[in-house]
């Protein structure tokens, strides 16, 4: 279990009293200029619309292949390692089946340029293009997507990997190697329309731009930025409704759906959603909050997570109104991690670390004495309940992996609801009780580690574990969705994505 809150600010210097600044509105969003390459015969076009923050790009050109390209360009300048991502789209019926839209990485502005592209093609072909050396033959990799809607291309070293996939899979990869580009290079969107005589156009939302944290960064000391994001989860449109330079984690949302509470370097704070502003909330003594925080179904109180100096920074449950106030202490033993309320108020759920041993616990609002929900060896962790009080769902290590797990409130009747290949984290069931979000990293983390900064997946299932269907593909991690953050009509959830790079401004 590795929770604990970052106290001192590594590199960031002055903060102002609130982490988080409105999402930026520049001209172009996150890039910095735009226009055509190879001199296309119809002049080209990127507008970005922040309000719904897409980007609309029309382009002509003869194509982007042999050894020359024509088409529209948004771009920035990189250097070192990156990942870019989005949802892309064409629109209307097109004329050529070539004509292509994707990510491209140029050494150079200049026609002939060496490049590295993620191309999704009017005819559903998409293919990893890379042309090595100015003025040679493009080469490509076919993906065994077709039709591709969700589009990632990243860069280390030498090194860049093609994710793609129809919206709600998982990205199937493709790389290729030893392309030198240089470390400082032009990054952007692409249209081209295949056909000197016509233009094609194209949306691309949920553009991210992610800059990791350097090599040898560590984690708890070493932290990058945040994204707070809402998302539509039937149509995975996203919305960055505020940055910070420092690490922002777990938002909840009121129930009044005006607000979300989220925690940071210690402190806990009120996002006003529409005004897209920030204030501390008053948890007096408890300064050393993790990102355990959780709202009581009705919304009138707060459960937090606090790590008092006397007992070496080991988490305690506590709870205080929502609006403020001298928090209560409920667990006697520490650590204790709060994931949920009972839907009357009446009992909190928590992770327990007793005895070299990681379990689920239940204990009454006023304190007293804890009771032990679960017994099997291996981690079990972010226990929560369901809205109609029937099931605790939780995730546990006892299978092998990270799964998902159920139980009733007494502890019986535990049963196994996943088991697929990724480690899962963190149920929490929607508002009306019929689906649930998971926290879904790769395989390449540890089953018993939910770390920062990884590539993962934000998933939808049936609260019986069936039909799992990504609604968010993330960099992210630790601190992304930790506690229950649905909107309380169920449409959207909150959670928090991850980069170095600056938001615009």
């Amino acid at each position: 279990m590795m929770r604990a809150v970052r106290l001192v600010l590594a590199v960031v210097g002055i903060v102002a009293s609130t982490p988080v600044t409105p999402a930026g509105q520049q001209a172009l969003g996150y890039f910095e200029q735009n226009g055509d390459v190879g001199q296309p015969a119809i002049k080209g076009s990127t507008s970005y619309d922040p309000a719904t923050q897409t980007y609309t790009i029309v382009g002509s050109g003869t194509n982007m292949w042999a050894n020359r390209d024509e088409f529209q360009f948004a771009w920035r300048k990189l250097t070192g390692d990156f990942i870019v991502r989005t949802h892309a789209a064409l629109q209307g019926t097109g004329v050529d089946p070539h004509r292509k839209i994707g990510w491209i990485i140029r050494k150079t502005l200049d026609a002939d340029s060496p490049y590295v592209d993620v191309a999704v093609h009017g005819d559903g072909l998409t293919s990893l293009q890379f042309r090595k050396t100015a003025g040679a033959i493009t080469e490509q990799v076919q993906s065994t997507v077709k039709g591709a809607d969700v589009i990632q291309l990243a860069r280390k070293g030498r090194t860049y990997t093609m994710s793609v996939a129809r919206f709600g899979e998982t990205f199937t990869h493709n790389e290729v190697t030893d392309i030198d580009l240089g470390d400082d290079v032009y990054v952007g969107l692409f249209v081209c329309s295949h056909n000197p005589g016509v233009s094609e156009r194209a949306a691309f939302k949920n553009v991210r731009i992610v800059v990791p944290p350097q090599e040898g960064w560590v984690p708890y000391r070493d932290y990058i930025g945040s994204n707070l994001e809402l998302m539509d989860v039937a149509t995975g449109d996203r919305t960055v409704v505020a940055t910070s330079p420092i690490s922002v984690q777990a938002p909840n949302w009121t129930r009044d759906g005006k607000e979300l509470i989220y925690n940071s370097e210690g402190k806990l704070y009120r996002f006003d959603i529409a005004t897209r502003s920030a204030t501390v909330l008053d948890t007096g003594f408890a300064t050393s909050n993790n990102n355990d925080h959780v709202l009581s179904f009705d919304g009138t109180m707060l459960g937090i997570s606090h790590q008092p100096t006397e007992e070496q920074r080991r988490s305690v449950v506590y709870t205080l109104p929502v609006s403020g106030g001298t928090p209560k202490r409920i667990t006697a033993n520490s650590p204790s991690y709060l994931h949920g309320w009972s839907p009357d108020a009446k009992f909190l759920v928590f992770t327990g670390g007793r005895n070299g041993e990681f379990d689920i616990y239940k204990i009454s609002r006023d304190g007293g004495d804890e009771i032990r929900l679960t017994t099997s060896p291996g981690l079990d962790d972010g226990p929560e309940y369901s809205p109609d009080g029937e099931w605790i769902y939780f995730n546990s290590l006892r299978s092998g992996r990270m799964q998902i797990w159920r139980m009733k409130p007494d502890g019986s009747g535990q049963e196994q609801l996943t088991n697929d290949e990724f480690n899962n984290w963190f149920p929490h069931p929607s508002p009306d009780g019929k689906t649930m979000t998971v926290l879904s990293f790769l395989a390449d983390v540890k089953p018993e580690e939910h770390p920062f900064y990884r590539q993962i997946y934000i998933r939808l299932l049936n609260v019986d574990g069936t039909s799992p269907k990504v609604i968010a593909y993330v960099f992210g991690g630790q601190g992304t969705i930790n506690v229950p953050s649905w909107s309380p009509d169920g449409k959207r959830i909150a959670f928090v994505s991850n980069t170095a790079l600056p938001a615009p401004h």
